[in-house]
């Protein structure tokens, strides 16, 4: 039996570039990032703020100070950029660039407070 004859206009072309996402996709995602970013940086800055009013010690102490800091720590200082930042390339990617761009600011503010929970932790 003879198979039965291809049609080509009822199958699409493939296309060879992604198609990004509508606008206000792009820009609902975004503002959802950005409310939970925002969150996540306040609570941040809180957290440090507590930290280190708490381990302020007097001078004239002769305590000794441990610079043991338990991995799971630098874990969670470094690992939220590192993960900030494979969203935004994830965004890029998509071709989302409104939602691409407040990860990248998120990266830039979490990076920021690393650096300076690392310089609490090990002054």
């Amino acid at each position: 039996m003879a198979s039965p004859p291809q049609d080509d206009q009822d199958t699409p072309a493939p296309s060879q570039a992604r198609e990004r996402p509508s606008w206000l996709i792009d820009i609902v995602v975004a503002l959802l990032f950005l409310i939970a970013d925002a969150v996540i940086v306040v609570v941040a800055v809180m957290l440090l703020f507590m930290v280190g009013m708490g381990t302020q010690a007097p001078r004239s102490s002769a305590t000794v100070h441990s610079r043991d800091v338990p991995v799971l720590m630098w874990l969670t200082i470094w690992g939220v950029p590192a993960v900030a930042a494979t969203s935004a390339v994830v965004h890029t990617r998509l071709r989302m660039p409104v939602t691409a761009v407040v990860q990248t600011l998120f990266t830039l503010a979490c990076t920021i407070l690393a650096v300076a929970g690392t310089r609490m932790l090990l002054s």
